[in-house]
């Protein structure tokens, strides 16, 4: 077993563990890379220790090779359109310098003791697992060099790895992989001083888009490990499970959250053709945490009837009392947020005499800005099969966090968790909806009923979005004073929204510490004086992370005020963000107030304005900032730093007489730092920008008396082919010298603001509420 002391990274060859029972061969070579984090009672902690749940002390991920020279990859997150099935192996195979054709993914089960932890969100798991992964695969191959010259009795620095066997250099001979595997399977892992990971130039895929290897295309890009299934339908999503003479379920759920289930009547409900059996789904109330609001359940020999059979109920509802949520009305709680912004909140971060500024301010700007509601909405709404026998469960599903699934599922079934089976299939999106598993629970508890038989439990889209955990609305209230030449002396931010940590916990109606540095507290402007304030919200429905999470409101209000702060100077909006920014500095977020800089340590990820101007200018040359454009045409620019990596973003717009948008190009500049697979990079950015123009013109949840009032896609609007970029253009910023940083939600944040920055280039017409509807309108 080898210890790196840096990182916790231990690696161990594991090849004969009585825990990999059924998962390896009796003659593979098995090695494992896992995390130890050492607690200290002196520092912070930060990465994995800062994590809910942490690590534990074993493996985590594996390496396999079998002796028919077979190299799988065991991969303990999940897919949902992010390609980290692909990612990961991709690193390892070529780390490790396996055939492309010889290497295959097999996905964990839901087991903390096993995988650690294995929720997949906060964009970590690519920055989280690159180099475990490079040094378990550099151990691998130096292993099998080791087995190769013992077999022919030469030093080990005369052989090398090829393309999936190793080269006795001065003779020529070679051994596969597979050839080598019980006999490396008897070493000792390499120490950490004495491994040595591939230089650049001897990559065939890493930071690679074409395949290159020493200026020779040797082999295309790798293909996506599940691309071939997805297209041709054999991929298994979360209702495509093969399981026969299986149940199929709907629930009528309580339209107001924390609403309780008086009575039903069923006797029209069971008349309904392949109705089986009706039953009540026991609700927690609030805090809902992870677990189903509760409500009805009808189980039929096929969806359709389960359908139909929900619709034929009669139930009667007790929504609770007004104080509580069931007069939640969206348009009577903004009028109440954007009264409270007006008055001083909880001070989170003030430096400089803002009130001294103000008084000699030559100019005084204030803006407002109001983000709704948002469901994630992916196209696969929430499913989940579930089997039951006796004291034992099995749960397939769609699920991105399997070890709070297998918990929860155990604690609502009363069963040890170590017999609950949690099985993870491909998720048709997720963007953070899927990291509760509140459906998976769902469906254990309706399939305890039905011992022995399978149960589907089924949402529609209208359970989706009526019942789902919302992305948090907020308001938001900037002032800023300027001097006599237009430069901010005097900044204020009031910002404010119910908080995440309401789900868990009694309501704090303020952000908790991982919600103000998302953009908040972080806000990196170089002004004399700067007050940040977080006036109280509280929460009415189930509020949850979206992807991105609050940087998207933070990132709304900042960059677009930053743009109303140059407009009011007479400035170009590009020169007032870099002047706005100030020198290339490195900010400590301690400093800042903010503890928590997305688990990982401020000493090696500070916020860094020198790679946030970067990213600004070249978004801005490549868009061709500052040229002349035609009247009703403009750009916009909006950049953001989250997930410890930096993203700016240039929209080009026209905007007709009649209000009609056309965005002729995006161009997005990313800084990840290092680049594990630039393909996926350039599909999340892209994916970031269309889904970001959805929140800017069309995404809301709204609320009335406590019921959301959109309910399919006809009043939720998500982009279609005519509101996207004709051209999207990914500039990836070339960083390798810095840690990496995370890619599925950073591009995002900016996406909102330089749109409506570039349709006021193109109108005149300032828009500080989202989404934008019918405000082009004239």
């Amino acid at each position: 077993m080898t210890t790196d002391t840096k990182n916790g990274l231990r690696l161990a060859n594991v090849s004969r563990r009585q825990f990999l029972m059924g998962l390896a061969g009796a003659s593979a070579f098995v090695l494992a890379a896992r995390w130890d984090w050492v607690q200290s009672s002196e520092k912070q902690e930060y990465g994995a220790a800062g994590m809910p749940g942490g690590w534990t002390d074993d493996p985590n991920v594996f390496i396999q090779i079998d002796t028919d020279g077979a190299v799988t990859l065991v991969n303990h997150r999940s897919e949902m359109g992010q390609g980290i099935r692909t990612s990961v192996v991709m690193v390892m195979a070529d780390e490790l310098g396996a055939d492309w054709e010889r290497v295959k993914v097999q996905q964990a089960e839901g087991d903390h003791s096993r995988y650690g932890n294995q929720n997949t969100d906060g964009s970590r798991s690519m920055r989280h697992w690159y180099q475990p992964l490079r040094r378990a695969a550099a151990a691998a191959r130096q292993m099998l060099e080791r087995a190769a010259a013992n077999q022919w009795q030469v030093p080990v620095d005369e052989v090398k790895t090829g393309v999936h066997e190793v080269v006795h250099v001065a003779s020529g001979r070679t051994l596969g992989f597979g050839e080598l595997a019980e006999a490396a399977r008897q070493l000792e892992v390499p120490e950490r001083s004495k491994l040595n990971l591939k230089a650049d130039d001897a990559l065939r895929f890493i930071g690679k888009e074409t395949g290159l290897i020493n200026g020779k295309l040797e082999s295309a890009h790798p293909k996506a490990i599940d691309g071939e299934d997805i297209v041709s339908g054999k991929a298994v999503f979360g209702a495509d499970v093969p399981l026969d003479n299986r149940l199929y379920a709907v629930i009528a759920r309580p339209p107001v959250y924390g609403a309780k289930l008086k009575s039903f009547d069923d006797s029209a409900a069971l008349k309904v053709p392949g109705v089986k059996k009706v039953m009540k789904i026991e609700g927690t109330g609030q805090p809902a945490a992870f677990k189903p609001l509760g409500g009805v359940a009808v189980v039929a020999t096929n969806t359709w009837a389960a359908i139909q059979g929900r619709e034929a109920l009669s139930i009667d509802w007790d929504n609770g009392p007004a104080e509580d949520n069931s007069a939640y009305t969206s348009g009577s709680y903004r009028e109440a947020l954007e009264k409270r912004a007006q008055s001083p909140g909880k001070i989170i971060r003030d430096e400089g005499d803002l009130d001294k500024a103000m008084k000699a301010a030559a100019k005084k700007v204030s803006a407002t800005y109001y983000m709704p509601h948002m469901a994630q909405a992916p196209m696969e709404p929430p499913v989940a099969t579930a089997l039951v026998r006796k004291d034992k469960a099995e749960v397939w599903g769609p699920v991105q966090h399997p070890e709070a699934t297998r918990n929860t599922v155990s604690e609502r079934l009363g069963f040890d968790p170590a017999n609950v089976t949690v099985h993870v299939t491909l998720l048709g999106g997720g963007f953070g909806r899927k990291s509760k598993p509140d459906f998976a629970i769902e469906a254990a508890s309706i399939a305890q009923s039905f011992e022995g038989q399978p149960v589907t439990l089924q949402w529609t889209r209208e359970d989706d979005l009526q019942h789902s955990y919302y992305h948090a609305v907020s308001v938001d209230h900037l002032e800023a004073g300027l001097d006599e030449n237009g430069k901010t002396i005097g900044w204020l931010h009031r910002s404010l929204s119910p908080s995440i940590s309401s789900l868990f916990a009694p309501d704090p109606e303020h952000k908790v510490d991982f919600e103000l540095g998302m953009g908040l507290n972080t806000t990196p402007f170089n002004v004399p004086a700067l007050r940040i304030e977080n006036p109280p919200a509280s929460a009415h429905v189930r509020i949850g992370w979206f992807r991105a999470v609050y940087n998207l409101p933070h990132a709304w209000a900042i960059q677009s005020f930053a743009h109303e702060l140059s407009v009011a100077a007479g400035k170009d909006h590009r020169d007032y963000l870099l002047e706005l920014l100030g020198e290339d500095r490195k900010i400590p977020n301690p400093s800042v107030g903010d503890s928590w800089n997305y688990g990982e340590d401020p000493d090696i990820y500070a916020i860094n304005t020198g790679r946030m101007r970067g990213v600004i200018e070249r978004a801005t040359e490549e868009a061709g900032w500052g040229k002349e454009l035609p009247k009703g045409r403009g750009m916009g620019l909006a950049f953001h730093h989250s997930f410890v990596s930096y993203t700016a973003v240039v929209f080009d717009v026209e905007v007709d007489d009649d209000g009609m948008l056309t965005i002729h190009r995006a161009d997005m500049a990313f800084d990840c730092g290092p680049q594990a697979n630039p393909e996926r990079i350039r599909s999340q950015m892209e994916g970031a920008c269309v889904m970001g123009i959805g929140i800017a013109l069309q995404s809301e949840i709204s609320f009335q008396d406590g019921v959301a009032q959109q309910a399919n896609f006809d009043r939720y609007l998500v982009p279609r082919m005519t509101e996207a970029p004709r051209e999207v253009r990914v500039h990836l910023v070339n960083n390798p010298d810095v840690p990496m940083g995370g890619v599925g939600e950073p591009g995002l944040p900016p996406v909102a603001p330089a749109l409506l920055n570039a349709i006021y280039a193109a109108t005149g017409k300032r828009i500080r509420s989202l989404p934008v509807g019918g405000q082009l309108k004239a």
